[in-house]
């Protein structure tokens, strides 16, 4: 691991869309595939400006929809890296829907993200460590070394119909 050492806070990113009529599906909720789109999109943004190298996406796990996002609201996306490895990242995303007229606002997706930072070569170079700057993200911080685990166990356990 590298010995430079990195706040949170300068990895975080937030987007803003506007959920369309063409982002929603029959039931005037955004489609998970948008969705998810945007996930990969703001995570890799957090992993650049971290490592301040390309990246490219390893895996998207824990992916969890805890609410419908409608027409007409805004969708915000707020990413971190959460903790590092040698060369790879743990990227967490919160998703919040807002309706612009009540001003209500509610977490609607949370999900990990792990991304590996490449160098010209598209080979995996050394990332800084992350620092944790608050309370919750010390509290992801302290629990990435599970989630890696489990990631490595869920590697391990990959199965395809053509493997022989």
């Amino acid at each position: 691991m590298n010995e430079e050492i990195r706040p949170v806070s300068r990895s975080r990113s937030i987007m803003t869309e506007l959920v369309f009529p063409t982002d929603t599906n029959h039931h005037g909720t955004m489609f998970g595939g948008t969705l998810m789109k945007y996930i990969d999109k703001i995570s890799a943004i957090s992993a650049m400006r971290h490592s301040g190298k390309p990246v490219v996406t390893a895996s998207t796990d824990s992916l969890d929809f805890l609410s419908p996002i409608r027409m007409g609201e805004a969708v915000e996306l707020e990413a971190f890296v959460t903790w590092t490895r040698r060369s790879s990242m743990e990227v967490y995303v919160v998703v919040r829907a807002e309706n612009l007229f009540t001003g209500e606002r509610r977490i609607t997706v949370t999900a990990f993200s792990t991304f590996v930072a490449v160098d010209e070569q598209g080979k995996p170079t050394p990332v800084p460590s992350v620092l944790p700057e608050t309370d919750a993200e010390r509290k992801l911080f302290d629990s990435a070394p599970e989630r890696h685990e489990l990631r490595m166990k869920r590697r391990a356990q990959r199965f395809s119909s053509t493997d022989r």
